[in-house]
């Protein structure tokens, strides 16, 4: 279908991609949200008659907006740092499109060609990922909303506010000194004061009401010289989508469509308008829009129920699969999945050539890898199109500045996930939720500097961007084609690194700064059979406290939760059986070896040993067990002081 037939159809036409909208900035004398001076309420308890309070106020270092992967990764990534944190996610569950809500798939760098390898994310989205398949066997979305819940409550430093929307900021000239919230389930208003606040929700409501620079829809070809991008800009989004789940039930079962159905026409359809695996969902029930997608939502949900029952009356009584005879819905969402609205302007746009051509960036924080998979225009309202153009496939990773990552002009404001500095050209790649996840770590760890340093986001890149880099990977963010050159690492500064045994790699790789293997190149010791040890000499005596170690958790295979419980060369549905269970830590003291840290349950990739500080000539690394294979793997070993 050509876009004017589309327009002729009655749709709005398009906004210009360039457009920034003009928002009016939050008074800092504003109204309450709502009075209840009129709320006249009788305690029978103790007989008192008064008005709820329903308002309270948190102070915090770093406030995170939006509690999907990202927000959660910011959340935790600051306050692990040292940040108190208060998080806000407007629904009831986290995880945003990986909840039970939703229930899309955490990709990433799931399928580079030519083999659809793996090049897993590792950090906190790693962690909660492995948390998922120690709690999470049966593979449960709504028990992963509670794994979700588990891993973010269980940080001293977050507060966790749920139900609860920012609505309004609190301006001092282009700084955002609070948001103004509410949390629909307890009535309350809730004021966050903040140093530092971090937009992760997508939409980015707070960001857009404080003034924050912003585009919607497609560049044109020209601006960023994108060659999958249209002739001219307009206001195309890629469009949400509803899923859904069905059941065997070991019987002919029959389906009646509700009165809202919409018709499938499936004569009109593309032919890559595919129906594998339906029973787990059709990615392509989606709807776009050409002008206001946020204002078109609830239309939009409304269209997409009828749009999703449509396709399933289509599937059950077309005569064309009778597989589907004994099959009946047993989830359907109705809350749709959402691609894209705004895009944030910070003091660098990521654009299509930037992903393709590889580019190097020295203030590279993140990567990514999905392919350019831009939704067609208007979903599935536009049959004749395929669903998704998938431009074009990577062959490796591609890296993403920390430049993308902050406002233009708003002093204080951070972004992560699909929000964040880019085209829509980019967009359609690095969506990706565990794409965004590195992204959140890399703005809470960046929010948390400027607590510490007394400065904002544009300090860091211009002048503290190496300790952040070093940060990022101390906490197991992998960033590409920098290794890490950590001063304060005394593994570095060892004389001697041996191992008892060796099947590849060598001891010394383990402080080469590179923690995983990487474009064909070794960055491994692996051992060869267990019992083994890894041992570390001075010349010197040092005093250690802290010993951290990345292990093995083979980041060429996926283990995102799949709905089909996907098992091949590049999925898996356990525990890595690389992962290192029992390992125990050694310090040579006046000439004895002493036990400082042991575990026999780990359940991370980097494993992190805290103990009192020690004079010593020597450390010892003694693995003892796997969740499976003989021959373990070590990456990286590091030692601190203090």
């Amino acid at each position: 279908m050509k876009r004017r037939d589309f327009f002729r159809k009655g749709v709005v036409g398009a906004v210009g991609a360039s457009m920034v909208p003009s928002i009016a900035k939050a008074d800092t004398k504003a109204d309450d949200l709502g009075t209840r001076d009129k709320d006249k309420w009788t305690n029978l308890g103790t007989g008192k008659v008064g008005i709820p309070n329903r308002k309270r106020s948190i102070k915090c270092d770093v406030a995170v907006m939006g509690g999907g992967l990202a927000g959660i990764c910011a959340a935790v990534s600051a306050a692990r740092n040292g940040s108190k944190v208060t998080l806000v996610q407007d629904r009831p569950v986290l995880g945003g499109n990986a909840s039970s809500e939703m229930r899309v798939h955490v990709n990433g760098v799931n399928h580079l060609k030519p083999d659809n390898k793996a090049e897993r994310e590792t950090g906190i989205i790693e962690e909660i990922l492995l948390h998922n398949r120690f709690l999470n066997k049966q593979e449960s979305f709504p028990m992963f909303d509670h794994v979700m819940y588990d891993f973010v409550t269980r940080e001293p430093n977050i507060e966790l506010l749920l139900n609860t929307q920012a609505v309004e900021p609190i301006m001092s000239g282009n700084t955002i000194k609070a948001a103004r919230c509410w949390q629909l389930t307890t009535e309350t208003e809730i004021t966050v004061n903040a140093q530092m606040f971090i937009d992760c929700s997508g939409d980015g409501l707070l960001a857009a009401a404080a003034g924050a620079e912003y585009r919607t829809g497609r560049e044109g070809r020209d601006e960023f010289n994108e060659k999958y991008a249209p002739e001219k800009p307009d206001g195309w989004q890629m469009g949400a989508t509803l899923l859904l789940s069905a059941k065997d039930m070991g019987k002919p079962t029959p389906y009646e469509a509700p009165h809202f159905a919409i018709k499938y026409k499936a004569e009109e359809s593309h032919p890559k308008r595919k129906f594998k695996g339906f029973k787990d969902g059709i990615w392509w029930i989606e709807i776009g829009s050409d002008n206001d997608i946020i204002a078109d939502q609830e239309i939009n949900r409304h269209k997409l129920m009828g749009y999703l029952h449509g396709v399933w009356d289509y599937i059950k009584n077309s005569g064309n699969f009778p597989e589907a005879d004994n099959l009946a819905l047993d989830w359907l969402g109705s809350l749709p999945s959402k691609r894209e609205s705004r895009r944030f302007i910070g003091d660098y746009i990521l654009s299509e050539k930037d992903l393709t051509e590889h580019r190097h960036f020295s203030d590279a924080v993140a990567f990514g890898g999905w392919s350019l998979d831009e939704h067609c225009w208007a979903g599935i309202e536009n049959l004749q199109d395929p669903p998704s153009y998938f431009h074009y496939h990577f062959k490796k990773v591609y890296e993403i500045p920390y430049r993308s990552l902050y406002s233009k002009n708003i002093t204080n404001l951070l972004f992560a996930g699909r929000n964040i500095s880019q085209t829509h050209i980019a967009l359609s790649s690095s969506r990706v939720m565990s794409t965004c996840s590195l992204m959140g770590q890399a703005a809470g760890t960046a929010a948390n500097l400027c607590v510490q340093k007394g400065v904002n986001p544009r300090d860091i890149s211009q002048k503290y961007i190496n300790e952040l880099q070093e940060n990022l990977m101390r906490d197991d963010a992998f960033i590409p084609n920098r290794p890490s050159k950590d001063s304060k690492d005394l593994a570095k500064k060892a004389s001697q690194i041996f191992a008892s045994s060796t099947q590849s790699g060598d001891a010394n790789l383990v402080i080469d700064g590179m923690s995983r293997d990487f474009n064909g190149k070794v960055h491994h010791w692996q051992s060869s059979g267990l019992p083994a040890h890894l041992q570390m000499e001075w010349k010197k005596p040092v005093k250690i406290s802290k010993v951290e170690v990345k292990c093995d958790t083979n980041l060429q295979r996926n283990i995102l939760m799949r709905k089909d419980s996907k098992v091949s060369h590049n999925f898996w549905n356990d525990v890595p059986h690389e992962l290192l269970k029992t390992i125990s830590v050694e310090a040579r003291v006046k000439g004895k070896w002493v036990k400082v840290g042991a575990t026999d349950n780990n359940r991370t990739r980097l494993i992190k040993f805290n103990f009192d500080s020690v004079e010593t000539t020597a450390i010892r690394l003694v693995l003892q067990e796997t969740y499976g294979v003989p021959d373990p793997k070590l990456y990286e070993v590091r030692a601190y002081e203090g």
